[in-house]
This record gives structure tokens, sequence and C-alpha cells, in this order.
């Protein structure tokens, strides 16, 4: 097989670098963008008079052949030929002759292969949005079904505050919101047409971009030939993205995980998504929720790769960066798992609801009720951070709690309490007490419930 550049070399390349430098092994996943884009290009060219239309229309005939051949499985992809481009471009010349060569005119594999990552990193940014809405739906609907269940809240891992489950829950709401809007905004950079920059100076012939871009649904034109085949900072920005994302559901997982122990026994996992262990037979082990932990790592790394390769690189395109595929489509296939399987996990999970609800009486979880009481009746609140303390003390020192305490122990350390503390010491009080916007208390959860619920019916 002779390849593209074939006339300025007298020698054969050496299997050894053939072997090396083929990327068809990981790129041909790109065959459905690279045929959608050279479609484009033939009816451009057609249209502009660059090469007949009755050629244009051959060559789209002929792809679309080929297009129905990829996806019966009867196209074989050779390693010979080196990627995805040259393996459809081979086969289009076999079909239609020599006419199949017009279709490279005013190209470059540069400009070509900058057009198909976008094109497939546009269609995979809107399905991980998808994803992304279907889990916060789960969520939403978990956050309304225990919207009665108390559980602690926690800083540092140590228990700190009673807070609703639903609460809790809609936190990741809205981290995964803004990971919605941080891949949106990263969709604006993606879809910005590079076709038509050539190798890196444009070309001569009298294209219409604008045109390949209607056709294609881009929403810009690249301004800047050099830098629209050398850019991939499209990539690096959904990889950054992603790696945020990624913590987030690192960290719902390790959530998962504690809850699961015996430790804090707030969850049990169906069966179905649990494993055992092949020595303990009484084990059931979160693996899901570890594996999704673990392969944010995964992601991190594709990121930390695309930003080494491409720190140190010349304008314009290099060969190096024939490196940002495979980290780029690992990661993309490792979030679509992550989120496809939280998908149908989530909704299995049972709430071990009374546990839940004595972790969160247990110890002074209402101190800080306790200590807002009093600033509601005058006093300064770092004197009433300091009087809490000492009663919290006074409770370590003889093994009880806050609940236990009469109002005549109360008295001893302010005169200010009064029957209607009694109230804000239950876990319910504490919860129903935090109405500011945006607290725990059940009429915010619940008006934000409906908020969103508005919010997803509408997307």
């Amino acid at each position: 097989m002779k390849k593209p550049w074939a006339g300025r070399f007298k020698g054969k390349t050496s299997k050894a670098v053939e072997g090396f430098t083929s990327s068809v092994s990981f790129d041909a996943r790109l065959w459905r963008y690279d045929i959608e884009g050279s479609i484009a290009h033939a009816k451009m060219l057609g249209r502009q008079g660059i090469i007949p239309q009755r050629d244009a229309t051959l060559i789209i005939k002929a792809l679309e052949e080929i297009k129905e051949e990829i996806e019966a499985g009867k196209f074989r992809f050779l390693e010979g030929l080196e990627d995805v481009h040259m393996n459809i471009e081979h086969a289009l010349i076999r079909k239609v002759g020599p006419i199949g060569g017009m279709l490279h005119t005013a190209r470059s594999r540069n400009d070509q292969i900058a057009l198909d990552l976008r094109l497939y990193l546009r269609d995979e940014i809107k399905g991980i949005v998808r994803l992304l809405r279907s889990l916060q739906r789960v969520i939403v609907h978990m956050a309304e079904e225990n919207i009665d269940t108390i559980m602690p809240g926690y800083t540092h891992l140590q228990r700190a505050q009673p807070v609703l489950l639903s609460h809790h829950l809609l936190a990741y709401y809205e981290m995964f919101e803004r990971d919605v809007e941080r891949l949106g905004d990263c969709l604006k950079r993606v879809n910005v047409l590079p076709l038509g920059s050539a190798a890196l100076a444009g070309t001569s012939l009298p294209v219409d971009r604008g045109y390949v871009a209607e056709l294609l649904g881009f929403s810009a034109v690249s301004e800047n030939s050099i830098d629209a085949v050398s850019d991939r900072d499209f990539v690096i920005e959904f990889l950054s993205a992603s790696s945020v994302l990624m913590v987030h559901l690192s960290r719902l997982s390790e959530e998962f995980i504690l809850w699961n122990s015996a430790e804090f026994g707030f969850i049990e996992l169906p069966d179905a998504f649990s494993t055992g262990s092949s020595i303990m037979p009484q084990k059931k082990n979160p693996d899901v929720f570890e594996l999704i932990r673990g392969k944010a790592g995964r992601v991190f790394g594709s990121l930390m790769t695309l930003l080494s390769m491409m720190k140190a690189l010349p304008l314009a395109y290099n060969r190096d960066m024939q490196e940002d595929k495979e980290p780029l489509f690992d990661a993309v296939d490792t979030i679509r798992s992550c989120l496809s399987v939280l998908n149908e996990v989530m909704p299995a999970v049972r709430f071990k609801k009374e546990a839940m609800r004595r972790a969160a009486e247990d110890g002074f979880s209402t101190a800080t009720d306790l200590a807002e009481y009093l600033v509601r009746k005058g006093m300064p609140f770092r004197d009433a951070h300091r009087l809490v303390g000492r009663v919290v003390r006074y409770c370590i020192d003889r093994g009880r709690s806050l609940p236990d305490l009469g109002i005549r122990e109360l008295r001893r350390f302010s005169g200010l309490f009064d029957e209607d503390v009694f109230h804000l010491l239950s876990a319910e009080g504490s919860v129903n007490s935090r109405s500011s916007k945006g607290g725990t208390s059940r009429a915010e959860v619940l008006k934000r419930i409906k908020t969103l619920k508005t919010r997803l019916k509408r997307i």
C-alpha cells in the first residue's frame, strides 16, 4: 500500500515504524465523525466548483456505503494505513478510483483530526450531561422519599449537627449542577470548526468554511489556521471539568462506603450491586463505589497526560499530539461507565433510618442550637459559645447528654434558659430551626425539591 506521502520517498517505511506510529487501533472509533466531516467537505468542494459536482456526488455516495459497511461489521481497518482517515480514504479510492483522491483537496489530516475530535467530543459531552441529569433526577427522588429521615451532619468526620438526609443528598445535586454548567461552557469552545485550516496556513482554494460549519452544526469558525490545528485546549478543558466531576463521584462513593461499614451502619446495599470475599464468607463489599473512587485517578491521569504533552510543543501540529486520543477516550469511557452504574445502584440503596436518627441524637449535636438560643435572648455569640462549652463539659463529666438536663441545671449556667429551650434540643427541633435559605429545615428542603422537580421537567 502506497503512503499518501510516497512521492517524496524512495524507500519503504519500516514495519517497526509503521507499528509504532499507527493510531488506527484506537482512533478507529472516530470513523463516524471522519465520514460525517468528509461528506460535508465534499458537498462544499462540489458547491464551490473546486471539484466537479458529479464527482462530489459520487464521493458522497461511496462514503455512505463505507459507513454502512462499518456499521455492519464488514469493514477491516488496516494498521499499515496508519489511521482512521487513511483507512477510509483508501476504501473510498478502491470504490471510485482516482476520483476519491479529490476528497482531500483543501484539507490536511491536521485539520481533519481536529474536526473529528471536536465532533466526537461534542456528542460525548451531550451524552455525559444526559447521564448527569438522570443522576440528578435519582437524587431528587431519593431526597423526596427520605424527607423525614434525620442523620448527623459531619465536619472533620465527627458528628456536628443534625441534618435531613434529603439535604445531605441534595448537596450532590448542586455539585452535579456545577459539573453540567462546566461541561456546557466547555462545549462552547469545542463547537468551533477547524476544517479549512489545512496543514497550518489555510488554503489558496476558494473554500466556504461557513457552509461547512452550517452543515456540521458548528456555531463558530476558527479564526487562526495555526491555532486551529495545534489547539487541544478544548480537550484539556474537558478533562479538567471531568476531573472535577470525578472528584464529586469519588466523594459520594466514599460516603456510601463509610455508611455501608459496620462502624456507621447507615445503609444496606442490595446483593445485585455488592460482591463477596473469596475467603471470608460473611463479607458483602461495596465494590462499585470503591471502583468509582479508584477510577477517579484514571481521569486525573488523563488530564496530566494532556497537560504534560502540550506544555512545550512549538506551533503548529506535532506528532506528539497523536497521544491526545487514548487519554481522552479512556476518560470518556470511565465517566460514562461510572455515571451509568450509579444511575442503577443509587435507587437500590436502602437507608437504615433508625440508625441514622440514633447517631444524630447521640452526643452533643444540638450544642450550637443551645448557643443560638442564648443569642436570641440577647447574649453575644462568643459568650454563648463559651457558656455552652461549659455545659457540654458538665455533661461529659457526668456521662449525660444535653436532653438529659433539667431546667434547674441549665439555669445554673444562665438565667436566660427557659422551658422553650427543650424543643431545640431534639433532633427535629434542631433541624427545623435551620430555616435560613439553603438550610436543612424540612420546609426549606421541600421547597428546594419542588423547585428542582420543576426545573428537571423542563430539561
